[in-house]
């Protein structure tokens, strides 16, 4: 089946992402941001196994991969493969890589 789960913090990622593109380089630019992140969680669900492994301090975050979404090389979508005979992946977080990866980690880790 491959299925893709985003975490609600992913959805809030991306939302934030497009709102910011968008007020920097228009609607059109947002819109294929989004597109091209949902063609990433789409390739990444079929073969998990492409983005490299991430090493996050947290035990919590041990089989976190990652990988660029194409086009918008800059931002990086976190996930984890989901084994079982569903597959896929849970996505975790969309973040530009230049923010503080293991900083943002290390928050979501002490949510509730």
């Amino acid at each position: 089946m491959n299925q893709v789960t985003r975490r609600p913090s992913a959805i809030r990622d991306l939302v934030e992402q497009a709102l910011y593109l968008e007020e920097q380089a228009g609607l059109e630019v947002a819109e294929r941001f989004l597109e091209a992140a949902e063609d990433a969680f789409t390739d990444l669900a079929h073969m998990p196994g492409m983005g490299r492994r991430r090493e996050l301090p947290s035990p919590q975050f041990a089989d976190v991969r990652q990988w660029a979404i194409r086009g918008f090389e800059n931002y990086l979508v976190f996930y984890r493969p989901i084994t079982g005979s569903a597959g896929g992946v849970e996505v975790l977080r969309v973040l530009h890589g230049a923010r503080d990866i293991e900083r943002v980690f290390d928050e979501e880790e002490s949510e509730p």
